[in-house]
């Protein structure tokens, strides 16, 4: 796909299993925080609350957040509270071990938690022994192709910087869970 001025769209990759997790842990939030209605009241759920949110709030760092995002002019690897966008130039080099890293000039190498990941080839469902070339590996050529592609244009900076809303949440939830327990024990 390409937009008009004939470079291609931005491009994100996360864990296959982030958005299942994150589905399945936030159904069973809500039954339990449900449960509590019904069982006992509004207001003991409230107080029962921070504390299931704060364990959403941990699934949905540790296996949602995570990702990386590819443009024709660099690239944004977030990892859990942590990110990091820098322009193609800064790139040395491009590499799948276990998971994606990236080498940059400045002698740093991120690992992206949520991008591609080395994985097994996979055969066809055809008879023959045919073996289709693994997702990670797909998308570490796409990524490279970007990355090698690049224009001089692409020098933006190496920024490295916290995820503020998550923490602002945290810091709400946190305070939360603390009143509800001077509540329950004062």
């Amino acid at each position: 796909m390409t937009t008009p001025n004939g470079s291609e769209a931005a491009r994100t990759f996360r864990a296959a299993s982030g958005p299942v997790i994150l589905v399945l842990s936030s159904a069973l939030a809500l039954y339990l925080l449900g449960d509590a209605v019904a069982r006992a009241s509004w207001g003991q759920m409230l107080l029962l609350a921070p504390w299931v949110l704060l364990v959403l709030w941990g699934v949905y760092e540790l296996t949602f957040v995570s990702r990386v995002r590819i443009d024709d002019d660099g690239a944004m690897v977030q990892n859990l509270l942590r990110r990091t966008s820098f322009g193609w130039s800064h790139v040395r080099d491009v590499d799948l071990r276990w998971q994606l890293e990236f080498f940059l000039d400045d002698g740093s190498k991120i690992s992206c938690y949520g991008g591609p990941t080395r994985s097994r080839p996979q055969r066809t469902p055809s008879g023959d022994d045919a073996v289709k070339a693994p997702a990670g590996v797909r998308d570490l050529t796409e990524i490279r192709d970007r990355w090698q592609g690049a224009g001089p244009a692409a020098n933006a900076p190496i920024r490295r910087t916290w995820d503020g809303p998550a923490l602002v949440v945290l810091a709400i939830l946190v305070i939360w869970a603390v009143s509800s327990a001077l509540v329950v024990y004062s």
